[in-house]
C-alpha cells in the first residue's frame, strides 16, 4: 500500500507540472487583442493617449489600460467580454466605443481623434479650423474655466481687462456702458461671438456690462485684424466665449449662492451631461444689487444651454442659446455735478447658434451654421428729469455659413460662403424699420512643409448693401527655431499681416433728420496692421514667456462734420465723413511660472502708443493729432497669483493702469484720467464633498479711481456664499 501511495505521488508530481504548463497557454489564447493607430483630423500620428477598457460586467475584470506611441499605435491584451473603451488624452477630444471581443480574437481598431475645442491648448478662432495653440500665427490669450472659477470672475469686463493688450472704460461700477479696447482699436473694432454667433450691434460696439461667464467654458482673445475669416467688425481683434458641453454620463450639477456690501445678491445653478448620443448644458443665474450711491441700483438676468446630438463620431448637430437681461439705474457723471435721479438703461442680449458638422470621406469636412442673435438697449430719464427721454436702440442680425474643408496631414484649404441679414429699429431714424444685406466668400489655407513650420494665409471678398464690395486679405507664419529640455525649452517664432474693415452704423448711412442727414457714400473704417513676436518655455516647461510687437494703421475712421446754423435747423447741420487716421503700435509681454504643483504665478504688461494722426472735424479737444487715442493707456498691465493648497483655493489679482487720454466735452484742453493700481481677491474653502465657502472682494483696498472721466469706479466689493458642485463622471 505503502509503495502505491508513493508510486502516486510520483506520477502527480510529474503530470501537474505538465498540465499546468500546458494549460498557461491555453488560458492566454482564451484572451483577446485590441490594436490599432490614433490619428489627428489631418491624419498625423496621436501620441500620449490613455486607453482605458472599462468591463461592462464586473465577472470579466477590472479594467485595463495603455498609453499609444509616438507613431500612434496602441495594443491591449483582454479577456473575452463586452468592454467600454475610452481614448484620451489633452487637447483632444474623448472617444468612447462600446465593443464585445470574443475569445483569442485579434482585432484592429483605427481611429481620428479631434481637437478639444473647449481645451486652452487649441485655439479655434485665430483660423477657419481649430488650430494647436503652438501653430497660430497671430496672438492669441486663452482664458480657461479652470482660471474663471479660482478667479470667481462673474462679469465679462472684470475678467477680460487682466488680458494683455485690452483696456476696459466703465461708465459708473454696476450697469454703466463697459467698452473695451483692443490692441489700441477703438471699442467698435473688436468682433464678438458666443459660440461663432456675433452679437455686435451692426457697425457699432458690444456693451459687456451684462455679459457674464455663467456656463462659460473658455475665452479666446485673437489679437489683429480678422476680418478675412470674419467679415466686418473684426478690425483690431476678435473676443469669442465658447459654452461648456455636457460630456459626463452621471449628469453634473453647481448651485451657488452669495451676498455682500451694496445689499448684493447673487444665485445661480447649472446642470449638464450626456444621455447616449445627446449632450446637454443649462445654467441660470440672477444677481442684483443695490449699488454705491443713489440711482445705481443694477439687476442682471442670464439663461445659456448648449445641446448637441452625435449621429456618429463624424456627423453631429448642436444647438447653443445665450441671454443676458440687465436693468440698471444711471446716476451719471456724479464727479461733475450731483446723481441723476431719474435715468435709467436696459438692454438684451440674445444669441443663437446652430452648427451641423460632418465629414464625407476620410479629407472632406463640412460646416453649416445658422446665427442669429439680438440687442436691444432702452436708455429713458423719467419726466422728474430736466430733460426727459426716451431713446430705444433693437438690431438683429442673421446668417447662414456654409464651409468646406480639405484636410491632409500637411495642408487643409478651406472655402466658405456667408449671407447676412441685419435689421435694425431706431426710434430716431425713419423709417421705423432698417434693413441691410450682405453675402461673402472666403478661402483660408495652412500649409506645413516640415514640422516645424506652420504658414498660413487667406482672404475674404465682402459684399456690403451700404458700401460696396471690399477685399481683405491675411498672411502669417510660425517657426520652432528650437525643441529643447531643461532649463531652456522649446522656441517659437511668429509674425502674421492682416487687414480688417467695419461697416457704418445704420444711422451713419441712413439717418433721416433734415438738418443731421446720414451719407449713403460712407466708406468702411479699415485697419492694416501685423505683428511679430515669440514664445519660449523655460525650467522644464514650467516657465513660459510669451512677447509680440503690435502695428496698425487705422484709416477711412468717420467723424461727424457740423456746418452752419439755417432757418430750418437753428441748432446746426452736420454729417458724416471717412476723415480720421490713426495708428496704435506697441508691444504685450505675458509670463507665468508654476513654481510647485501648488503655487502659479502670472503677469502681463501692455505698452500701447497710440495717436490721432488726422482729424479734420474734430470737435473734442482730445481728438487733436499727436494726442493718445481716447481711454486707451500708454502702459497698463496685471499680475496674479494662485495658492491652491489642501482645501483653500486662494486668489490675489493687481491690474495697473498709467494716464489715460479723456473727455468732458467741455473744456478746451484735453483731460487726463489718472493712473491707479487696484487689488482684487478670491479665497475658497472646500468643506466636504464638493461644498464649498467662497469670499471675493474687487478693489480689496477701496481705491478711488476712475476709467472714464466724471464716472468713480467701483469702491471695495465683498461677497461671502456657498457653492456645491458635483463634477459628474463616466
Amino acid at each position: 500500500m505503502k509503495n502505491t501511495i508513493a508510486i502516486l505521488s510520483l506520477l502527480a508530481a510529474f503530470f501537474v507540472p505538465a498540465v499546468s504548463s500546458k494549460a498557461a497557454p491555453q488560458s492566454q489564447s482564451n484572451k483577446a487583442t485590441l490594436a490599432g493607430t490614433l490619428t489627428d483630423p489631418s491624419g498625423a500620428p496621436v501620441g500620449e493617449v490613455r486607453i482605458t477598457a472599462q468591463p461592462e460586467a464586473s465577472s470579466v475584470g477590472q479594467a485595463v489600460s495603455a498609453i499609444s506611441s509616438t507613431d500612434g499605435a496602441y495594443s491591449l491584451s483582454l479577456p473575452a467580454g463586452r468592454y467600454r473603451l475610452r481614448f484620451s488624452r489633452a487637447s483632444f477630444a474623448a472617444r468612447e466605443i462600446v465593443l464585445t471581443i470574443a475569445s483569442g480574437e485579434s482585432r484592429v481598431l483605427n481611429l481620428h481623434l479631434d481637437l478639444e475645442l473647449l481645451s486652452d491648448s487649441v485655439i479655434v478662432t485665430a483660423q477657419s479650423v481649430p488650430t494647436p495653440v503652438q501653430q497660430t500665427t497671430a496672438p492669441t490669450d486663452v482664458i480657461s474655466r479652470e482660471t474663471i472659477d479660482d478667479r470667481q470672475a462673474v462679469s465679462l469686463p472684470e475678467l477680460l481687462e487682466f488680458s494683455p493688450g485690452i483696456a476696459v472704460g466703465r461708465t459708473g461700477p454696476f450697469g454703466g456702458t463697459a467698452s473695451l479696447f483692443l490692441n489700441g482699436g477703438n471699442s467698435n473694432f473688436t468682433k464678438v461671438l458666443v459660440d461663432g454667433t456675433p452679437i455686435n450691434p451692426p457697425g457699432s460696439m458690444v456693451d459687456f456690462s451684462s455679459l457674464t461667464t455663467e456656463n462659460i467654458d473658455k475665452v479666446e482673445i485673437v489679437r489683429g485684424a480678422e476680418s478675412a475669416i470674419y467679415g466686418s467688425d473684426a478690425v483690431s481683434g476678435v473676443v469669442q466665449l465658447f459654452t461648456h458641453r455636457g460630456d459626463t454620463r452621471v449628469p453634473a450639477f453647481t448651485a451657488y449662492s452669495e451676498g455682500g456690501n451694496f445689499s448684493s445678491g447673487r444665485g445661480g445653478a447649472d446642470l449638464s451631461g450626456l444621455v447616449g448620443k445627446f449632450d446637454y448644458s443649462a445654467a441660470a443665474a440672477y444677481f442684483q444689487t443695490d449699488g454705491q450711491g443713489p440711482n445705481d441700483y443694477f439687476v442682471n438676468r442670464t439663461l445659456s444651454g448648449n445641446f448637441g446630438y452625435a449621429f456618429s463620431n463624424t456627423n453631429q448637430l448642436h444647438l447653443s442659446l445665450r441671454n443676458n437681461t440687465s436693468d440698471a439705474g444711471i446716476p451719471g457723471p456724479t464727479l461733475q455735478g450731483p446723481p441723476d435721479l431719474f435715468q435709467g438703461y436696459g438692454q438684451k442680449i440674445f444669441s443663437a447658434n446652430a452648427r451641423w458638422e460632418f465629414t464625407s470621406g476620410s479629407h472632406w469636412h463640412h460646416q453649416l451654421i445658422g446665427t442669429d442673435s439680438y440687442t436691444r438697449q432702452r436708455s429713458f430719464a423719467n419726466p422728474g428729469d430736466t430733460f426727459p427721454f426716451d431713446s430705444v436702440l433693437s438690431f438683429n442680425r442673421a446668417a447662414v455659413n456654409a464651409q468646406s474643408s480639405y484636410v491632409t496631414r500637411n495642408f487643409i484649404a478651406t472655402a466658405g460662403y456667408q449671407y447676412e441679414v441685419e435689421n435694425a429699429g431706431i426710434n430716431f431714424v425713419l423709417p421705423g424699420h432698417l434693413r441691410r444685406n450682405n453675402q461673402a466668400g472666403y478661402l483660408d489655407f495652412r500649409y506645413t512643409p516640415i514640422s516645424r513650420l506652420t504658414l498660413d494665409f487667406g482672404g475674404r471678398v465682402e459684399a456690403n448693401a451700404s458700401f460696396g464690395t471690399r477685399f481683405v486679405p491675411r498672411v502669417g507664419g510660425s517657426y520652432a527655431l528650437r525643441y529643447g529640455k531643461g532649463f531652456f525649452g522649446d522656441t517659437r517664432y511668429h509674425a502674421f499681416y492682416g487687414q480688417g474693415i467695419k461697416e457704418p452704423r445704420f444711422d451713419q448711412t441712413f439717418g433721416t433728420d433734415p438738418c443731421f442727414p446720414g451719407n449713403p457714400d460712407l466708406k468702411p473704417e479699415a485697419s492694416k496692421g501685423w505683428t511679430t513676436g515669440f514664445d519660449q518655455k523655460l525650467a522644464s516647461d514650467r516657465w513660459k514667456v510669451s512677447a509680440d510687437y503690435f502695428y496698425t494703421r487705422f484709416y477711412d475712421v468717420v467723424s461727424f462734420a457740423s456746418g452752419g446754423s439755417t432757418l430750418s435747423c437753428p441748432f446746426g447741420t452736420g454729417t458724416y465723413f471717412n476723415t480720421d487716421l490713426a495708428i496704435a503700435r506697441g508691444t504685450n509681454v505675458t509670463s507665468e511660472v508654476r513654481f510647485r504643483k501648488w503655487l502659479f504665478v502670472n503677469g502681463n504688461y501692455t505698452y500701447d502708443n497710440s495717436r490721432v494722426l488726422k482729424s479734420p472735424n474734430t470737435f473734442d479737444p482730445s481728438l487733436e493729432p499727436g494726442n493718445h487715442l481716447v481711454r486707451r493707456p500708454v502702459n497698463s498691465g496685471s499680475f496674479g497669483l494662485n495658492i491652491d493648497y489642501a482645501r483653500v483655493n486662494w486668489n490675489f489679482i493687481g491690474y495697473f493702469t498709467g494716464v489715460r487720454t479723456d473727455s468732458n466735452f467741455i473744456n478746451p484742453q484735453p483731460t487726463k484720467d489718472p493712473g491707479y493700481a487696484r487689488f482684487d481677491m478670491a479665497v475658497k474653502y472646500n468643506l466636504t464633498h464638493g461644498l464649498s465657502v467662497t469670499a471675493r472682494a474687487i478693489n480689496l483696498f477701496d481705491k478711488q479711481y476712475q476709467d472714464a472721466f466724471g464716472y468713480p469706479a467701483l469702491g471695495r466689493y465683498y461677497m461671502l456664499g456657498l457653492r456645491y458642485a458635483f463634477t459628474g463622471r463616466n
